[in-house]
């Protein structure tokens, strides 16, 4: 019985989270109806895990399977999907794009759209990163500690801890301190 009531509150949370929170204002609107609030209320109840801070912007899109640490913020109109861990102290901006599937295309003789999806592979965002605006990140990428990923980049292979990476494809332009 108490695992039906936990799957209720879910699927309800989940419900005015799609329904009605996604739209209220932004953190940094003028006027702020408690959106902020609302949403990390109703978010803590229906992702896989969810840290203290949070704050997840107007019309994100996020999976129930999201982990998600403290203090951590995902930007406006962001979209993630399937298994995705993000530590603590993360920032990301507006309209990034994390897939942790792909589809599959090896079969030239029948369409794409009939040949299914790969398996997933999570993306994982260690503590301290910085996502700039429009990022998108493909499957099974991990973005080491401290990391800044550049605006608009595609970041399709992981990025190692410190290092400041942008373009598309995303490469390490610099670090941030001196790594071994």
């Amino acid at each position: 019985m108490k695992k039906i009531l936990k799957w209720i509150q879910k699927a309800v949370c989940w419900f005015l989270y799609q329904y009605f929170a996604r739209y209220l204002p932004n953190s940094f609107a003028p006027i702020k109806l408690g959106g902020k609030h609302i949403r990390g209320f109703l978010v803590k109840r229906f992702v896989a895990k969810c840290g203290k801070g949070v704050n997840v912007e107007r019309k994100a899109n996020i999976s129930t399977r999201l982990e998600i640490g403290d203090y951590s913020g995902i930007g406006v109109e962001a979209n993630i999907y399937g298994k995705t861990i993000i530590g603590n102290d993360v920032m990301m901006g507006p309209w990034c794009v994390i897939y942790t599937e792909n589809h599959n295309f090896s079969d030239t003789e029948r369409p794409m759209r009939l040949q299914g999806m790969s398996e997933e592979k999570p993306v994982t965002i260690e503590d301290d990163v910085w996502i700039g605006g429009r990022v998108t990140i493909l499957p099974g990428v991990t973005i080491g500690q401290g990391a800044i990923v550049g605006a608009c980049s595609v970041v399709t292979r992981d990025v190692p801890p410190y290092a400041v990476a942008a373009g598309n494809p995303a490469r390490v332009v610099k670090y941030r301190k001196n790594v071994d």
